[in-house]
């Protein structure tokens, strides 16, 4: 097999993961209001721009396993950062750690912007 015809290793992860665009993830939210909003960016992106009732937990901190592991494996999660590079890897983990409904966010929060606008985003620097 040529190097051109390898499936690339992230698109292997996400085809793993439960994917969806920001419109299905409106239905979702919607449909699971208590649903907690993961964002694995860093502070300062967060403190920038976030969709509502986000909750920052930043996948490059040490204490992020920490932190994800002591929540319930049996609630639904939508994870998210800018691309979705760092969401699926934090969706691939939280699937490995026995998170039974953790859905990834395709395309990140570019995506949500180029689909939906950027209304319903929290803007404002936090920090």
């Amino acid at each position: 097999m040529s190097e051109d015809c390898k499936i690339k290793r992230w698109d292997q992860l996400k085809t793993q993961l439960h994917n969806v665009k920001a419109k299905e993830a409106i239905e979702l939210l919607a449909a699971h209001p208590g649903m907690m909003v993961i964002d694995c960016r860093q502070p300062k992106e967060y403190s920038m721009v976030r969709l509502p009732k986000a909750v920052n937990v930043d996948y490059l901190e040490a204490s992020f396993w920490e932190y994800v592991r002591k929540l319930p494996k049996d609630e639904p999660y939508l994870v998210y950062c800018n691309t979705c590079r760092r969401s699926t890897r934090v969706c691939t983990l939280m699937k490995n750690g026995g998170f039974e409904k953790v859905y990834n966010l395709d395309g990140g929060l570019k995506a949500w912007i180029d689909d939906c606008g950027d209304g319903a985003l929290v803007r404002g620097d936090l920090i």
